[in-house]
């Protein structure tokens, strides 16, 4: 029988255990509009909502606000989770991106943006839909469809445990 403990215990397979790209993004809804950025992926200008990969030790929810700052310059606080996505890329990589809805707080226009960010924009619904080509994933605009049909959970639906001390 195995036990609880045994699937967590580190051992020489970790290397070979499939590990996704664990992301977060938010939706910032502002006058009927949404706050995007337009990014250079590979020379290729898209859009996406402010995004970005987890680091060591950052709650998601720290991390959401920390992308949005630094990609858009917009000091943001989060009201909700809209909900967690798994997406395939065309190249293959895969993501589980953990999206959350902000209100917009403040904004410093003179604060640098990320390497790669042209610029934030505030887009309407249709526009993004009419933009489908340009979309960094189908995640862009299913997250603000999410936003519209009043998805909403509560922030703490993801928390972020104390490290345990025992065998891991």
């Amino acid at each position: 029988m195995t036990r609880f403990t045994d699937h967590f215990v580190a051992s020489p397979d970790d290397a070979e255990v499939w590990r996704p790209h664990v992301t977060v993004a938010t939706v910032v809804p502002r006058d009927e509009r949404f706050l995007l950025v337009e990014e250079d992926v590979r020379g290729r200008l898209v859009l996406n909502q402010p995004a970005g990969h987890l680091e060591p030790d950052e709650s998601l929810q720290a991390a959401a606000v920390r992308e949005t700052l630094e990609e858009t310059g917009w000091h943001v606080a989060l009201t909700c989770l809209l909900g967690v996505q798994q997406w395939r890329s065309p190249s293959g990589r895969q993501f589980v991106r953990f999206t959350f809805a902000a209100e917009p707080l403040r904004h410093e226009p003179a604060r640098p943006l990320d390497e790669g960010i042209v610029r934030a924009l505030w887009l309407h619904r249709d526009e993004i839909a009419a933009a489908a080509e340009r979309l960094r994933s189908p995640m862009v605009l299913a997250s603000v469809d999410d936003w519209l049909a009043g998805r909403r959970l509560p922030l703490d639906a993801v928390r972020q445990l104390a490290p345990s001390t025992g065998p891991n």
